[in-house]
């Protein structure tokens, strides 16, 4: 039988190379419900390829998707649902098997818990759903027997190196276990890596999407840029691994083949390596605990002239301090980080703001927005709008005029 998969921002990077495992196994996969934000045209040309039953969009964007619907004779036209209500609507759907999580930012809290608590088998590539609200999102996946796998290519190779019972085995205090000693998360360093703090004060947009090894959205690409993306990454992984942050090491590996690595008691680094191509790590979740192939080319061990390895710049890219705290602080803190960041780069990307400013109106945030308690959901969401609240006034006072 099939499985039914629900991708959640089928227009983005990852839905795009979601949809080409799928067109590879045709004969294991079909796509029953997709949801997209601003690209109408791409939405459309995904029906015309694949037929889902389902399409999630804005309201407002009803009208533009019969129109060209009807200009390029889509038949039959799916049901279409909107909003968030829409999105929660086809990630719990009874007929679906897989959900891809893939919208970006806090917009995919609500619609991954909906399908985490309709036991889906779900592919989290929104990492800021996790950092937002992790403790409530895994204790959901084992209430509701969900199976939560790890897309992000660093999340996705720890998980391939650690030991298979490791998750029966979770402790309170977030120590490692089964000989685990820590976790290596490896970080292409971005486009700026080499940059002087005089050049980070003056780069643009077009710079910061720029990046060298992986093709990415705008928003990701330039947390990239910061390292902030590694920084919710590090946050993603302790609540994934349930382990203690200082138990994780980033690693700046400009080259982008070891994806990340597992360190044990026994002096053994187990890494997974590969092509920097997300077909791979998605291919892996959709199987898993089985393979299938993909078109990605494997590695060529020959044509590697070096791996290199550094130690991150703290200095010059705060990000990484600022999600440690944020995480050693916990409650609220990642919420919060993650509002003001998202806040922040969008700015940025509309030239509010300067590029160094980023991690400033994210410092100023956190030091300002009183840090609570994470019990609920509804906690979490607040502390999330009071933060873009924050943040959003700094921008006013100090940003570009």
């Amino acid at each position: 039988m099939k499985q039914l998969v629900a991708i959640l921002g089928a227009t983005g990077s990852i839905g795009q190379s979601t949809l080409r495992i799928l067109e590879q196994h045709p004969e294991i996969y079909q796509l029953y419900a997709v949801s997209g934000y601003q690209h109408i045209a791409e939405l459309i040309d995904i029906c015309l390829q694949f037929s889902p039953k389902i399409v999630a969009l804005p309201q407002a964007k009803q009208q533009e998707f019969l129109q060209l619907a009807q200009q390029k004779k889509l038949t039959p036209v799916p049901e279409l649902v909107f909003d968030e209500a829409g999105l929660i609507e086809i990630a719990s759907a009874t007929e679906v098997n897989v959900v891809m999580a893939a919208i970006v930012g806090a917009a995919g809290l609500q619609p991954t818990l909906a399908a985490i608590r309709a036991g889906k088998r779900v592919l989290l590539a929104n990492k800021e759903a996790l950092v937002m609200s992790g403790d409530i999102m895994l204790a959901e996946a084992k209430q509701h027997h969900a199976l939560l796998l790890p897309v992000d290519s660093e999340h996705n190779a720890i998980f391939q190196c650690l030991p298979e019972q490791y998750f029966d085995y979770r402790q309170a205090d977030k120590t490692p276990q089964l000989g685990v000693a820590q976790i290596l998360l490896t970080a292409s360093g971005g486009p700026f890596l080499n940059f002087t703090q005089e050049q980070l004060d003056c780069v643009t947009p077009v710079q910061a999407c720029k990046h060298p090894n992986w093709s990415m959205g705008r928003k990701i690409s330039v947390d990239s840029a910061t390292l902030m993306n590694k920084g919710l990454e590090l946050i993603e992984a302790c609540h994934l691994f349930s382990i203690s942050e200082h138990f994780v090491t980033v690693v700046i590996h400009p080259q982008s083949i070891i994806h990340s690595m597992v360190q044990y008691i026994d002096g053994s680094t187990l890494a997974q390596m590969g092509n920097p191509d997300m077909c791979t790590p998605i291919a892996h979740a959709l199987a898993w605990p089985k393979r299938i192939s993909t078109h990605v080319q494997a590695l060529n061990l020959f044509d590697i002239q070096q791996l290199d390895f550094y130690p991150p710049d703290i200095e010059r890219f705060p990000a990484l301090t600022l999600a440690r705290q944020a995480m050693r602080t916990g409650g609220t803190a990642p919420a919060i980080l993650n509002a003001a960041n998202e806040v922040a780069v969008a700015a940025f990307l509309t030239d509010q703001i300067s590029f160094m400013d980023i991690t400033r109106i994210v410092a100023d945030t956190l030091d300002k927005t009183t840090i609570a308690l994470a019990h609920d959901l509804q906690g979490i969401l607040q502390a999330d709008q009071i933060a873009r609240q924050t943040a959003k006034q700094w921008i006013t006072q100090y940003g570009v005029q």
